[in-house]
């Protein structure tokens, strides 16, 4: 079923092209690790297993860690009712609804298809923002669950999330072994896995970035209301300072699905690495649509 939300070809070409060479990636890692004396069963096992638990579980994972709950329509009137009415513009099924009990303003989507989405919004967003601001924000969200780049995000993960455990599974299967050909395995596994990492690191920034700006393009447009999109975005950003630096960098796990980073790097190398673009950009790209709208 097609929504209502604008489609973006560029972000279309760029989730294909990055699902391909990631795919690409995680072949040649599992048959480089088998090549050099990992248990092939073992492997495979592993390299499915966490695929599909990333992919099946992928809504439950982020709401547990982020500790929120799904709120109902009662329970949550306002949320819900910003919701059911931008699935109606959209003309696409309805997530579940839930809200995060942190002071960080902040919101983020996933799920593995549109029909098993949810979308969370913080308490900490629904205290600072004004209903058209949280309309803008959620509208965002909702764009990423229309055009299925959550999914594409939590699966493009993958391969530096087994890239990491198997580093660490090498370091530990070493330690206080003397055993030369032991530790050549172990020391050509790190290896791999690093280059995996990192690969699988700027490939999924770049796609982040652009799916960011993908979003709130595609959100301004379906409210009519890029200005109140822009102007949560300020007070988001602008808000961050005000919350601890330790609880910040907790939730930096998360800033790739988030709507704004918790940490956000600035004019150096760790921009290029961030998983967001420029806040001067997104509201540049913003004015640029409310000028077209002759909002």
């Amino acid at each position: 079923m097609k929504s209502r939300y604008a489609s973006d070809r560029g972000l279309t070409a760029r989730m294909t092209g990055t699902m391909f060479l990631l795919g690409l990636l995680y072949v040649v890692f599992i048959a480089v690790l088998i090549a050099i004396g990992l248990n092939a069963g073992f492997v495979l096992v592993f390299a499915v297993g966490l695929l599909f638990a990333q992919w099946y579980f992928s809504d439950s994972i982020a709401l547990h860690s982020m500790g929120a709950r799904e709120v109902t329509p009662e329970q949550a009137p306002q949320l819900h009712g910003i919701v059911d009415r931008l699935c109606a513009m959209a003309e696409m099924p309805k997530p579940r609804v839930a809200i995060a009990d942190v002071d960080m303003p902040n919101a983020f989507a996933t799920g593995r298809s549109p029909n098993r989405s949810v979308v969370c919004v913080t308490t900490g967003l629904l205290r600072r923002l004004d209903e058209q601001e949280l309309e803008g924000v959620l509208s965002h969200e909702l764009s990423h669950v229309a055009h299925r780049d959550v999914l594409v995000m939590t699966i493009a993960s993958v391969a530096g999330v087994a890239a990491g455990f198997l580093t660490r599974m090498a370091l530990w299967g070493g330690v206080g072994r003397r055993d030369s050909n032991t530790a050549l395995v172990s020391l050509a596994i790190i290896a791999v896995s690093v280059l995996v990492y990192a690969v699988s690191f700027v490939l999924t920034r770049m796609l982040s970035r652009y799916r960011e700006l993908s979003a709130d393009r595609a959100g301004a447009l379906l409210t009519g209301r890029p200005t109140a999109l822009a102007s949560a975005l300020q007070k988001v950003s602008g808000d961050m300072a005000a919350i601890p630096t330790r609880d910040l960098r907790k939730a930096e796990a998360f800033n790739a699905f988030f709507f704004a980073p918790a940490l956000a790097g600035g004019k150096s190398l760790a921009a290029l690495f961030a998983t967001h673009p420029p806040l001067e950009q997104r509201l540049e790209q913003l004015a640029k649509i409310s000028t077209q709208l002759g909002t």
